[in-house]
């Protein structure tokens, strides 16, 4: 399996590094040998909400060679939803197997045009702002729909990841990898 982990400037570091610790694990564990991953990006400086610097591995790259991408969010996306270069660079997503976002990344996902006719969930103070993309809005952790798979809020990072891990390789992996983590919540 191949991944897309997608960065951008002002993004929430939480909603990135919460998913992408447990789903690293997968390798560095040795459940999964050929997993790959690349931080992708359509700049090549990114800086997160409070300045953070975050080097990504790829620029402005197509990400249609992967099977999964999955975007953070962050308050920025408000803006973002309206930069037609960045939402193009998203869409060539379109034939990845899974989207996969976190908080309102989902409205990243949305403008890309992913969400369309499914149920998604997002930050609930964006709930109002994700109902125009997708076909219903739910106060749920996690929402997994066909290709598209969406997580609440900044913390509810950590539960994908471990979702994720759970979906692709089973309950036992996942329990290893949130044990080593020491994450004391099984809930999503």
């Amino acid at each position: 399996m191949k991944i897309a982990f997608i960065i951008y400037n002002g993004l929430t570091t939480l909603d990135f590094i919460g998913v992408y610790d447990p789903i690293t694990r997968l390798k560095t564990m040795g459940f999964v040998s050929d997993l790959q991953w690349d931080i992708c990006s359509y700049s090549p400086e990114v800086k997160d909400n409070t300045g953070l610097g975050l080097i990504p591995t790829k620029v402005k790259e197509s990400l249609q060679e992967y099977d999964m991408i999955i975007v953070p969010g962050a308050v920025v996306t408000r803006q973002l939803v309206e930069d037609a270069e960045f939402i193009s660079w998203l869409q060539t997503a379109r034939s990845c197997k899974y989207k996969v976002s976190v908080c309102t990344g989902s409205l990243l996902l949305g403008a890309a045009g992913f969400l369309a006719g499914k149920t998604a969930t997002t930050h609930p103070n964006a709930f109002a702002e994700l109902e125009k993309y997708c076909a219903s809005v739910v106060d749920q952790r996690i929402v997994d729909r066909e290709d598209v798979i969406t997580a609440r809020g900044v913390t509810s990072s950590i539960d994908l990841g471990l979702y994720l891990c759970e979906k692709f390789c089973g309950y036992d992996v996942k329990e290893q990898i949130r044990q080593r983590m020491d994450y004391p919540h099984n809930n999503y």
